[in-house]
């Protein structure tokens, strides 16, 4: 659903839960909206044995380090049915893996609850729909910013507004070190680039709040940074994205922050730097209760990240201002 409430969100009866991805960053986020909500994390899977991680929210987890031997045990509680099935899957895998274990989830009876981007490439969504016709299973998407509370406010505001287009800046550097090079991350043809990897739920929000794309440019493109320019129905958009720390404005490092996010709309700071805590658990009461982001939800931002990482970087009259700096 495009649009959703979250007045009416109920716990569910508890349902059994299998994750993919169990020792990633993201994943501890899912755990802890399994277990907030009520429900039993039963089966994980990662390549990785670091998951320690588990203990912390339950000790009853059959752990798999092989694809096959997990597919093998979650087939086998499908087999037993009842209530020993596996009722979702939540999938915090690496982003090129994402179309695949949805596919899975799905052909094993489950729902999927996968982390953002859902898919790397607007084919792979109108493929998951015809899956999810042939199952009866649905797919949903972690769209967390669409339930920030200040999110919520200004699409409310703007909402109410006359028609105008609004002009934003959106600036979003979040640092990281060699490594992210060397694993997937660093792989555009896997992760998606950094519009896929750390802008598109960015995209998503705007989108949701001003409107469809109309025109877009990108203005610089390498595999640290991407920056550019959007123009939405009733926005113009600057954008910089980046994982270089050496992007982080001189007085945030100063204040030992590697992390730099802004958005400015007609010249105001829209504060939402907190209130990210819970978010992935308020998604999960949403999918629980009937409602949630699904496939539909997330194809306007995969079209758009699709775009920018293909397009071929021109000089904009619209840069954004970090361009600036040299």
């Amino acid at each position: 659903m495009s649009e959703i409430s979250l007045e009416g969100a109920v716990d569910c009866p508890p349902k059994n839960f299998a994750i993919i991805g169990g020792g990633g960053y993201i994943a501890p986020r899912h755990m802890k909206a399994i277990r907030d909500t009520g429900n039993r994390l039963v089966a994980a899977l990662d390549p990785s044995d670091s998951v320690g991680i588990l203990d912390s929210y339950t000790y009853d987890v059959a752990f798999f380090t092989e694809f096959e031997r997990f597919d093998r045990h979650v087939d086998k509680l499908r087999r037993q049915g009842g209530a020993q099935r596996i009722h979702y899957v939540s999938i915090c895998s690496p982003n090129y893996l994402h179309d695949a274990h949805i596919r899975f989830a799905l052909r094993v009876g489950a729902d999927a609850i996968c982390e953002k981007p859902l898919v790397l490439n607007p084919w792979n969504l109108d493929a998951l729909l015809e899956v999810e016709r042939e199952t009866g299973r649905r797919v949903y998407n972690i769209l967390q910013l669409r339930l920030h509370p200040a999110i919520i406010a200004l699409k409310d505001k703007v909402a109410r507004s006359p028609k105008k287009k609004y002009d934003i800046d959106l600036s979003y550097i979040t640092s990281r070190g060699r490594w992210y090079f060397t694993s997937w991350k660093g792989s555009a043809e896997k992760s998606g680039g950094v519009a896929s990897n750390i802008g598109v739920h960015f995209f998503d929000m705007l989108m949701w709040i001003f409107g469809a794309v109309q025109h877009h440019e990108v203005h610089l493109s390498s595999e640290q940074k991407m920056a550019g320019y959007l123009e939405l129905e009733n926005a113009n958009v600057r954008w910089f994205l980046s994982v270089d720390r050496a992007d982080v404005p001189e007085p945030a490092r100063a204040a030992g922050k590697n992390t730099f996010r802004s958005i400015t709309v007609d010249g105001e700071e829209v504060e939402f730097s907190d209130g990210f805590t819970d978010l992935h658990t308020m998604v999960y009461r949403e999918i629980l209760a009937g409602r949630g982001f699904g496939l539909e939800d997330a194809r306007a931002s995969i079209n758009l990240v699709y775009g920018l990482r293909n397009a071929v970087p021109v000089n904009g009259g619209h840069a954004h201002p970090f361009l600036a700096r040299g």
